[in-house]
């Protein structure tokens, strides 16, 4: 979640074994649930041409129980750190703002699930999620650098951990090495 301040987002991703193993690390450094697990599933739009994938940015819906969210990321700034500009809107019907996208020329081109968990330490201006996705379990720490810096080093990880990657780019990766794997990243079981 971007800062209301200055509408950046600042984060680092790090993979991690599995979501118990997460929560016992998160737990020892001090991190309490501050949102319960919750399944998301976004919907990734672009124009036909894919101009926003080439220019860095990203159109998203994301519906996560009752909320729903569009998503503006622009372009990433190079760094250790994945910092970019965010925009987030609620609304109050994901379906149908997907459609009012697809009717201004939007097309979905990705979709990607997850289950995520939000940790908070208290007075501090930081969080991170765990995010069990269909490729495996990831923490995501977003604040500000030195605060990731930080954390991630109280969690047991180094910068040569760190992935700036968006789940999209991993999983494109991923399908050119196992060609077999499905469009979308979605959970078998969620697939509809």
């Amino acid at each position: 979640m971007a800062s209301l301040r200055n509408n950046r987002e600042v984060e680092i991703k790090l993979r991690v074994s599995s979501a118990p193993a997460a929560r016992r690390i998160l737990l020892a450094a001090g991190f309490r649930v501050e949102k319960r697990r919750i399944f998301e599933d976004n919907i990734v739009f672009d124009t036909a041409d894919l101009a926003l994938r080439r220019a860095g940015k990203l159109l998203r819906v994301r519906e996560a129980g009752r909320d729903a969210l569009v998503t503006y990321k622009g372009p990433a700034a190079p760094g250790k750190h994945k910092s970019r500009e965010e925009l987030e809107v609620a609304v109050s019907d994901g379906p149908k703002t997907a459609l009012a996208l697809e009717r201004l020329g939007f097309s979905p081109v990705f979709r990607y699930q997850k289950y995520r968990t939000e940790y908070a330490r208290t007075r501090e201006r930081g969080v991170v999620t765990l995010d069990e996705t269909p490729i495996g379990c990831f923490l995501e720490i977003e604040g500000a650098p030195r605060w990731i810096d930080r954390t991630a080093r109280q969690l047991g990880f180094q910068e040569s951990d760190y992935i700036t990657g968006s789940y999209g780019g991993l999983y494109l990766a991923l399908r050119q090495q196992l060609p077999g794997l499905p469009a979308d990243m979605v959970f078998p079981d969620r697939a509809t």
